[in-house]
């Protein structure tokens, strides 16, 4: 791979070509599932291909390709030369890339079970018997379980002289169980909604996540949620699990920090931002608890935002985001950094494929854990709501109402009765400035948000947020729903 690697930044590079560098990746995926106990589907898919980036006269170029012989890979780097030319023609500044030391490096991340080497029949099976589990209760509609399993290899080469080897391998899992009664559909989900949980894990994830011991409660409360109260209409102390906290940061913090949303160079799918550059180190983001970060590093934990290496070569970094409230950081790439007058990239830009070009892209967000214990966080009355179901906020990321699939009225620290239909609705400043209390590391989960998207033409990508259960006071609930 390294051979054809090096024939590819060979043919990028020539006259007038300041910078170039190539991702050659090799990727494989197995998805599988299960529905009402029977398969619901298998697939798997192998990729190769080469992406290759051009800087010709302070424009961009770019170009891509299976077809890895000598005259398919020459042919796209001509290509990538060629579209940096035209560009050029009308280009309204020229690019200049923060600079960043050569890097030889060779990563893989951990994967003590490969799922790969599992045969498929076993995994299946094991769905099947979770799915089983869940249909023991008779009020169940329809169950649902889930396994998907990643492996990418990626062999990046730049002009500045990098050579980066890694290699990641991502699981994800989960089950959900649905009720339909009386014109209604409720639905309980674990680990969390959306495909469960994803980490960059081998099958120890799917044995850390025990399902056959919590399908039973995931479908007993399914069920139960018909039967449960609607949330009431109220503005009052609103305590969300971590999980759902992790949306919270993807929407309302994540977003809001890609530079090229604020300068107004990507706007698709997720708009542009609120965050202007005059806000920078001086809005109040949040109250003095609010802590947030954006590390990529190996360290912060097994996240879908977690690598060595981005894909313009830059090292893995942790950087704040708001420190005790106050906004102090974007995520930046080499092309960006410049407009906050920092002199280097934090490391932030990645493709979802050799086949697109490397974005601004959030890699592990998240909110620090606070001083509090859980009992603490309960310490109050008001509603706490779990796992996401609808999620929507404005363009510019700061008007924003979300649902959730349970709730539980709390009543001096205590659950008193279960709640469906949760909602809650804000603005992103008060919103952060109202939290009141965040639960200890002990509490603390980083999660993985597989689907997010950006970019035309579109790029899927997996982020991570890690979060602790928090409290936030003076927050209007209940109002999604019509009663």
């Amino acid at each position: 791979m390294h051979d054809i690697a090096k024939l590819a930044l060979d043919a990028a590079t020539g006259p007038g070509v300041d910078y170039a560098d190539v991702r050659l990746i090799h990727s494989r995926d197995r998805s599988l599932g299960t529905k009402d106990g029977r398969v619901g589907h298998v697939a798997s898919d192998e990729s190769f291909g080469i992406g290759i980036r051009v800087l010709s006269n302070g424009s961009w170029g770019f170009a891509a390709t299976s077809d890895l012989s000598r005259g398919g890979i020459e042919s796209a780097a001509r290509l990538a030369r060629e579209i940096a030319s035209a560009s050029a023609t009308a280009q309204t500044a020229k690019v200049d890339l923060a600079p960043e030391p050569a890097h030889t490096a060779t990563w893989t991340s951990e994967c003590r079970v490969d799922p790969f080497a599992m045969p498929v029949e076993q995994q299946l099976d094991f769905l099947l018997k979770v799915d089983s589990e869940m249909r023991r209760e008779p009020k169940v509609t329809l169950a649902e379980t889930s396994l998907h399993f990643d492996w990418t290899r990626q062999i990046f080469l730049n002009t500045d002289g990098s050579v980066i080897d890694q290699t990641r391998t991502v699981t994800g899992a989960g089950m959900v169980a649905y009720c339909f009664d009386n014109n209604d559909i409720q639905k309980r989900s674990y680990p969390n909604s959306f495909g469960g949980q994803y980490q960059l894990k081998g099958w120890e994830l799917v044995d850390e996540l025990d399902f056959p011991t919590h399908a039973p409660r995931v479908a007993s409360e399914c069920v139960a949620l018909h039967s449960a109260e609607q949330c009431p209409e109220l503005t009052g102390n609103l305590i969300l699990d971590s999980s759902q906290l992790g949306l919270q940061i993807h929407e309302s913090i994540g977003h809001p920090i890609e530079l090229d949303r604020v300068l107004g160079s990507e706007a698709n799918y997720a708009g542009m931002s609120f965050l202007t550059l005059d806000k920078l180190n001086t809005l109040r983001y949040g109250s003095e608890i609010v802590n947030a970060v954006c590390d990529a590093t190996v360290g912060h934990g097994p996240g879908l935002g977690s690598f060595a290496f981005d894909d313009e070569g830059v090292a893995a970094q942790r950087n704040p985001i708001i420190r005790n409230g106050r906004f102090v950081g974007y995520m930046t790439s080499r092309e960006t950094a410049a407009s906050i007058n920092a002199r280097r990239s934090n490391g932030t830009m990645r493709a979802s494929g050799w086949n697109r070009i490397p974005l601004i892209r959030m890699t592990n967000v998240s909110l620090e854990p606070g001083p509090h214990t859980l009992d603490q966080v309960f310490d109050t009355d008001g509603i706490y709501m779990e796992t996401n179901r609808s999620w929507s906020i404005d363009d510019k990321r700061y008007n924003f109402q979300f649902g959730c699939e349970i709730g539980w009225e709390i009543k001096n620290g205590e659950r008193v009765r279960m709640l469906k239909n949760p909602t809650y609705s804000g603005i992103t400043t008060e919103f952060w400035n109202n939290c009141a209390a965040i639960a200890n590391r002990d509490h603390w989960t980083l999660w993985g948000v597989p689907n997010c998207g950006k970019g035309q033409p579109e790029q899927v990508m997996g982020t991570g947020h890690g979060a602790s259960p928090a409290r936030f006071a003076n927050i209007k609930i209940g109002g999604g729903y019509q009663c």
